[in-house]
């Protein structure tokens, strides 16, 4: 069967949401095939055909959010190869419109009440996109290990502060509030 095949495509987002869904009342390692089933209205036949366990679901999940993180991180280079924060425009940041799709993913990523695996998981994605980045980075002086880490948790805090305001500001706000932050980092 096609995976581009719009009855698999939809399938699948039905997976996704429940799971999603599941994993805001329940760890993913508690979640078990047929409440996963009941919850996306389908079959256990329908499930095996296209995955093997509870955790493959959460891993193609996370992947497609995370290839849709790096192409949202990436959009300001779409014209250029070195970001001029100064001349910046908000409008072609991406990274917070990415996050409002996702919403209730990171709202359980960043939970207190799930396990920090999931947070250093995107830690970790984050600091490798910092990693291709080093057009911007290297701006700042020798590039190591340390300097990938603080970019990473930059971006995180704001993204944990947003959280913490449960996600009121739109997006747009949200850019400029990194364009502001890079800004006084310049200066």
């Amino acid at each position: 069967m096609n995976k581009n095949d719009l009855r698999v495509l939809k399938t699948k987002q039905s997976i996704h949401l429940a799971l999603i869904k599941l994993l805001k009342k329940k760890p993913l390692t508690h979640i078990k095939v047929t409440e996963l089933c009941r919850e996306a209205n389908i079959n256990r036949g329908t499930f095996y055909f296209h995955y093997q366990e509870v955790g493959d679901v959460f891993k193609e999940f996370y992947e497609e959010i995370m290839v849709d993180l790096k192409e949202s991180y990436q959009a300001p280079y779409l014209h250029t190869n070195f970001l001029d924060v100064a001349n910046l425009d908000p409008k072609t940041v991406r990274i917070f419109h990415h996050i409002k799709k996702y919403e209730d993913f990171y709202k359980i990523v960043f939970s207190q009440d799930v396990s920090t695996h999931y947070y250093f998981m995107l830690f970790d994605e984050i600091r490798s996109i910092c990693i291709e980045d080093q057009n911007t980075l290297q701006q700042y002086g020798e590039l190591n290990d340390y300097l990938y880490s603080y970019s990473a948790n930059a971006i995180m805090g704001l993204i944990i502060e947003w959280h913490r305001h449960d996600f009121k500001d739109s997006a747009d706000d949200m850019n400029v509030h990194l364009i502001n932050i890079l800004k006084l980092r310049e200066a």
